[in-house]
């Protein structure tokens, strides 16, 4: 019976632990080889570096609800089969958001992946937003 709760223990904790890996690597605080910019950065770079490309990776209707002038919307589930869309922008910085900071999280890691530099937006458009950033919908 002792046994018994100590496996229990253990599976317990396990658990949790990959639960809190799980959690910290999806929000790109661990393993993650791109830089993360709060929006206020995002904001200056957007203004004043000519070297940045901007990368929606939510939806049609998310985009068409509000964007940041000239992105490119290229929808996370679609991110890797259109890679080479972005080929004549390999020597930029892609500034990547989504809505609230996560789908940004992979859409980076997939960039990273084939080459790309990317700099992911933590908390996506809503956070652009608030920090001023021009949106425009279509």
């Amino acid at each position: 019976m002792k046994n018994d709760k100590k496996l229990t223990d253990m599976l317990y904790w396990a658990a949790l632990a990959g639960l809190i890996f799980w959690f910290a690597y999806s929000k790109g605080w661990i393993l993650a080889n791109f830089v993360s910019v709060d929006a206020q950065t995002a904001v200056v770079m957007i203004e004043s570096d000519d070297n940045v490309t901007l990368l929606d990776v939510r939806t049609l209707p998310e985009y068409k609800e509000g964007h940041l002038r000239g992105a490119t919307l290229i929808p996370l589930q679609q991110l890797d089969s259109r890679i080479d869309t972005l080929a004549e922008k390999k020597n930029t910085k892609i500034l990547v958001y989504c809505e609230s900071g996560n789908r940004s999280v992979a859409a980076s890691r997939i960039l990273e992946k084939h080459g790309f530099t990317p700099v992911n937006v933590k908390g996506g458009i809503q956070a652009l937003k608030s920090a001023g950033a021009e949106i425009i919908r279509q």
